[in-house]
């Protein structure tokens, strides 16, 4: 087992992730949610500057939100400056896609997706939207084809599990491990804590609301049904997370039930939480 972690995108992850390659971490994953962060490659570029050892990645890419040739070239880029450090992770932006008013994107659409961002970065002519096209980067421009580099695709059910099997090098796992997580041998799987008080207790309730998945289910349990209901708590007895939502522009946040109302998880608790994988590889 690796031991990584993972920031929601900020303008102190550069020098987070270059205190996380101090503590000793294997990889830093940062997320790709432009509605509310600061943009991933660039992130991951200063970052790449910061450190030596530390892998490097964002967690997860939303296909949707960049040209195939733009994802290739940043990817080129970054393998450059961060060489043998680099794995991609792929997602359909359930959450990222719904904050900016889409629904997901579908799995046929992440295949094409990925084999044309795949054949780019070997340096083959691929067609994207009727369009012929290949990586043209001259020497000092981006490192030569092939660029070869992890690709892990963020999959729950069994559409996802089929496209990962022929195109990913990995699985990447958010809220519970499937079924079929075994069939990979590299799993990254997002797990949500948070740093105790001295003296505090594992089992807290605060330590036991920042262990438990309250929030990301708390989010995903709301859109799934299409917009915030009036009260989503985590299956988890104990948890302490609920939904609240206040009308666009408030200043504060109460109960509300609006369809036009924005909402966001908090915990119930002295501070936010933490988010952190566990890499799991069952073989070499």
């Amino acid at each position: 087992m690796e031991v990584s972690c993972a920031f929601p995108t900020a303008l102190d992850s550069p020098d987070n992730i270059a205190l996380a390659e101090q503590l000793g971490y294997a990889r830093a994953w940062v997320y790709d949610t432009p509605q509310q962060s600061p943009d991933v490659w660039m992130t991951l570029a200063l970052a790449a500057e910061r450190t030596e050892r530390i892998g490097l990645g964002p967690g997860v890419l939303v296909p949707s939100l960049r040209h195939p040739m733009v994802n290739a070239a940043a990817t080129a880029t970054l393998a450059a400056l961060a060489p043998g450090r680099v794995a991609i992770s792929f997602g359909t932006g359930f959450t990222g896609r719904r904050a900016m008013g889409y629904g997901a994107i579908t799995w046929a659409y992440m295949e094409s997706y990925i084999r044309a961002y795949r054949g780019l970065l070997q340096g083959e002519v691929v067609e994207w939207e009727g369009a012929g096209m290949r990586m043209l980067h001259p020497d000092g421009h981006a490192p030569a084809r092939p660029v070869d580099v992890p690709i892990l695709i963020g999959a729950l059910g069994p559409k996802g599990h089929e496209v990962a099997k022929r195109l990913g090098d990995g699985l990447y796992v958010t809220l519970q491990l499937p079924s079929f997580a075994s069939e990979y041998s590299w799993v990254p799987y997002l797990v949500w804590g948070t740093v105790l008080d001295d003296g505090e207790a594992t089992d807290s309730d605060h330590a036991r609301l920042a262990a438990g998945p309250g929030w990301a289910l708390a989010y995903h349990g709301a859109y799934e049904f299409g917009g915030p209901p009036r009260c989503v708590r985590s299956p988890a007895a104990g948890s302490g997370w609920t939904w609240w939502s206040g009308a666009r522009g408030s200043s504060g946040t109460s109960r509300s039930t609006p369809d036009t109302a924005w909402s966001s998880a908090r915990p119930i608790g002295r501070r936010g939480t933490r988010a952190g994988t566990r890499c799991c590889r069952t073989s070499p």
